[in-house]
């Protein structure tokens, strides 16, 4: 059964200015769900992981951040985000999305290392899969919450005052 905004009294206009935009009081652990994004955000654009991650600009972390803030307060890499309907994801899509995401890139971080340099990611026969599934994850995260998926990633120390000040 497909659940429309219109049926969903929690997503009408109720959103803070302190968290760009996401609706806080909808999802009771936003915060976690923020770093999920965060992290799908990155794993899911290429132009991204070239411009910043294989470039060295400061701020964003690497791929190994990036799965240790999709994974970290969740276990996610324990067990499925179905766990979490109702709390950090809205229902079965979302969670089903997010599943299929992190086992791509645990089963990639699993055969590179945690401790490669991007480029082993990025040049894995398996990442573009891994891209996509995180890339569809990600998008329907964003949607639910009101953005827009294809601004850029914001930095860490963007999501850590968004998280800390909301």
């Amino acid at each position: 059964m497909a659940v429309h905004d219109s049926e969903n009294p929690s997503r009408r206009g109720r959103r803070s200015s302190t968290m760009g935009g996401m609706p806080l009081n909808d999802m009771p652990w936003w915060r976690w769900r923020s770093n999920v994004r965060s992290a799908l955000h990155m794993l899911s654009d290429p132009v991204f992981q070239r411009d910043v991650w294989l470039a060295g600009v400061e701020g964003y972390g690497d791929v190994t951040d990036a799965v240790y803030r999709l994974v970290e307060d969740t276990w996610l890499d324990n067990w499925s985000a179905e766990k979490y309907v109702g709390t950090i994801f809205r229902d079965e899509q979302e969670a089903a999305l997010v599943d299929t995401a992190v086992l791509r890139v645990l089963r990639i971080m699993h055969q590179v290392g945690p401790d490669a340099p991007v480029s082993a990611y990025v040049d894995h026969h398996g990442w573009p899969e891994a891209v996509r599934a995180a890339r569809e994850a990600h998008v329907r995260l964003a949607v639910s919450d009101g953005e827009d998926p294809e601004v850029p990633p914001r930095t860490l120390e963007v999501l850590r005052i968004l998280t800390r000040s909301a």
